[in-house]
């Protein structure tokens, strides 16, 4: 089977909405990676995702605002002889999306982004007390460069 690069941003943009969680990784101030799974919005080459206003994620991406985000779906196990293990393997489809992070202060831009990470789970949108929204933070991730790739497919 054939790792084949993807490059037309539809299918990108597919593999992004067909997926329910992505990972979002960061550097520390001591260089060490730190990946986290989140739950997100994707909409016109931005990625919407939201957190505490407080804590390890903050303060590393307040330092460092450069993040790789992960997506990857159409997982599907395989094997040439299921006899042989070096025969086995996965097949996938995954976008890498590379950016910055943009926290997100305003109240009505704070709800619109809500809603785009509501809108990839429930197909709707909702409203949310004053009280809520100040106590999230949402940030965005504009695209600056997506690379995608597929393996069996």
């Amino acid at each position: 089977m054939k790792n084949r690069e993807l490059t037309f941003k539809p299918e990108l943009e597919e593999i992004i909405q067909k997926c329910e969680v992505c990972n979002v990784a960061m550097i520390d101030e001591d260089g060490n990676p730190y990946v986290v799974p989140m739950n997100f919005g994707y909409h016109e080459e931005v990625i919407y995702l939201h957190s505490k206003k407080t804590g390890k994620k903050i303060d590393i991406l307040k330092k460092n605002p450069k993040v790789c985000v992960s997506f990857s779906t159409a997982h599907q196990l395989h094997w040439v002889n299921e006899e042989v293990a070096c025969s086995w393997s996965m097949k996938y489809k995954s976008v890498l999306v590379y950016g910055k992070v943009e926290f997100i202060e305003d109240m009505q831009e704070k709800r619109d982004a809500l809603n785009h990470i509501m809108v990839n789970y429930s197909e709707r949108k909702f409203s949310y007390n004053d009280p809520a929204v100040k106590d999230v933070q949402p940030w965005k991730v504009v695209v600056e460069r997506m690379d995608g790739r597929a393996y069996g497919y």
